[in-house]
């Protein structure tokens, strides 16, 4: 069984509950809008936020679920949709998850609209319900990935990101949002606000260490999901790099920054930058670092008692650091 499988097994009625849940909560009168809706719905992912908002729910909960906790879900779900939306746009991407964006299939101006009505229905789900708790979570999410991006754009110009800037952008960039689906799983079946804080700070280990995993990808082989020195071509500061750059000769460092900014479409040279952060400890010195989130994270499970759920959530964490895409 594929490890995605093998971490639905607690929840499978919930997740296919869910799934019509969500559907129900993209209705509209527009036709046009209930036709992308669908197209969305069709080419969903393997629902991760979703799986961790009902997990964690279970685990605080010792089994227990309320209705709250799949309107938790459908809300992380709608506004996660509306920034990929949104994100797409930005990029001027027209590909997600091998299909078709919605900006490549109906332009700019319905996909922006598409991305505004997502958005509006996660705050009026949570609005309509009085779950207030719930909004709060979400909210301080969305304001973290925005400025977490606006962050990495300003630093990528002068590519001068410390190690604490870095975590700070994956922080808010990448793990705000599991952060918000462990937080909002404690929170929808009405548990302590130490707890919901200490899932949340759970789901932002998770996320951190999810990240750096991603960082590493761009260092690997080929035959990885993405091509390797895609990071550098775009001028991404990432972890190897920062931490290379911080650590190597004046001359060094000089060349490192000259490659990254001036020649980062020279495939010869972007191999010789990955090797030269291969040779001098940035990938040892990355995997140490997700190593030590992966660990925080399990220690924040294990002060809970063995039960299916806390089991796939240790599952998740350990595939988290050792898938190969």
């Amino acid at each position: 069984m594929k490890p995605v499988e093998l971490i639905k097994q607690p929840i499978l009625e919930e997740m296919e509950l869910f799934e019509e849940k969500f559907k129900e909560a993209m209705q509209t009168k527009v036709p046009l809008l209930n036709r992308i809706t669908h197209y969305i719905i069709r080419r969903k992912g393997k629902q991760m936020r979703p799986m961790f908002v009902f997990l964690v729910a279970k685990m605080v909960s010792n089994g227990d679920f309320k209705e709250r906790t799949y309107r938790g879900a459908s809300v992380i779900e709608l506004i996660h949709t509306a920034t990929l939306v949104h994100d797409d746009v930005v990029d001027d991407s027209n590909r997600r998850r091998g299909f078709f964006s919605i900006n490549a299939l109906w332009k700019n101006k319905i996909a922006v609209l598409v991305g505004d009505f997502l958005l509006s229905k996660g705050l009026l789900l949570s609005i309509d319900n009085d779950d207030f708790d719930v909004l709060k979570l979400i909210s301080i999410a969305v304001r973290e990935m925005s400025e977490g991006e606006l962050l990495q754009i300003e630093k990528a110009r002068r590519l001068d990101i410390t190690e604490d800037v870095y975590f700070e952008i994956i922080r808010q960039k990448t793990a705000t949002l599991i952060a918000a689906c462990c937080g909002i799983g404690a929170a929808s079946v009405n548990a302590s606000k130490e707890e919901i804080e200490k899932m949340r700070l759970f789901g932002e280990y998770v996320g951190i260490a999810f990240q750096i995993k991603d960082d590493l990808f761009d260092y690997g082989e080929e035959k990885i999901g993405k091509p390797t020195g895609i990071d550098i071509k775009e001028q991404k500061m990432t972890l190897p790099l920062i931490h290379t750059l911080n650590t190597c000769s004046e001359q060094d460092r000089k060349w490192l920054i000259k490659s990254v900014k001036k020649h980062n479409h020279n495939k010869k040279r972007v191999k010789e930058v990955i090797q030269f952060v291969k040779d001098n400890g940035g990938m040892e010195y990355t995997i140490e670092k997700m190593n030590e989130y992966h660990k925080k994270a399990m220690d924040i499970l294990e002060t809970y008692p063995e039960s299916e759920y806390k089991t796939s959530l240790k599952t998740m964490v350990n595939y988290v650091i050792e898938r190969k895409k």
